[in-house]
């Protein structure tokens, strides 16, 4: 079997940090690049670290190239400093990148979206993510695999204090078997779960996986 070579950008993120980990440990890749900001203090024999400007994303095409493209990068408002920023990072920077890399010939596509993304919605944050999934579903990949998880469990340095309180509530509100759809989900659970997909063929251009999808 052909060795694979990972794309990830959002490495450094939540999910994007337990994808990398699961992908430099898999005896399927032999080489992962990572496209970030600012570097991670993070070395490994397959790990190749690129410190780009996302803003200027076309300059570094040429090292846009392999097999697998995850997509975990994502941002709030709050932390972006306004809707502006925010949309900047949730669909420009990963729609432009997600362009070059169907163009150079990556093959397959896995995007970390958010449930409840409609690019028909009246709110900001879902119709961005919405309109994400429609733009990317255009684009020349063999295979793309999306992904909507209820509210994720981060790591403990990454988790805000609204996320921690909406985890408590749901789970109280799970264990008398109300919302059991959206019971939170650890990322490292989504990390394995994306990395499963990724190396399992289908005949479907595009699949979707829905909360329910990835509570088994």
């Amino acid at each position: 079997m052909k060795k694979l070579n990972a794309l990830v950008i959002g490495a450094t993120g939540a999910t994007g940090r337990e994808l990398v980990n699961l992908l430099i440990n898999d005896e399927d890749f032999d080489q992962v690049s990572i496209f970030v900001r600012k570097a991670p203090k993070l070395e490994h024999e397959k790990l190749k670290i690129h410190v780009i400007d996302f803003k200027k994303t076309e300059k570094n095409k040429d090292l846009i190239k392999g097999d697998v493209l995850f997509s975990a990068l994502g941002t709030t408002k709050k932390d972006a400093g306004g809707k502006k920023e925010q949309y900047l990072v949730d669909y420009t920077f990963q729609h432009e990148f997600a362009k070059i890399a169907a163009i150079n010939g990556v093959e397959n596509y896995s995007l970390v979206s958010s449930t409840g993304a409609n690019a028909k919605s009246s709110f900001f944050y879902p119709k961005t993510k919405g309109a994400l999934e429609e733009a990317v579903k255009k684009l020349s990949f063999r295979k793309i695999d999306i992904f909507q998880p209820p509210m994720l469990i981060r790591q403990p340095d990454l988790m805000r204090a609204g996320e921690k309180s909406g985890i408590k509530i749901l789970n109280k509100l799970n264990k008398i078997g109300i919302l059991k759809s959206q019971k939170p989900l650890a990322v490292e659970a989504l990390a394995e779960k994306m990395l499963k997909v990724a190396k399992t063929p289908s005949k479907e251009k595009v699949s979707t996986y829905l909360p329910k999808d990835l509570l088994l």
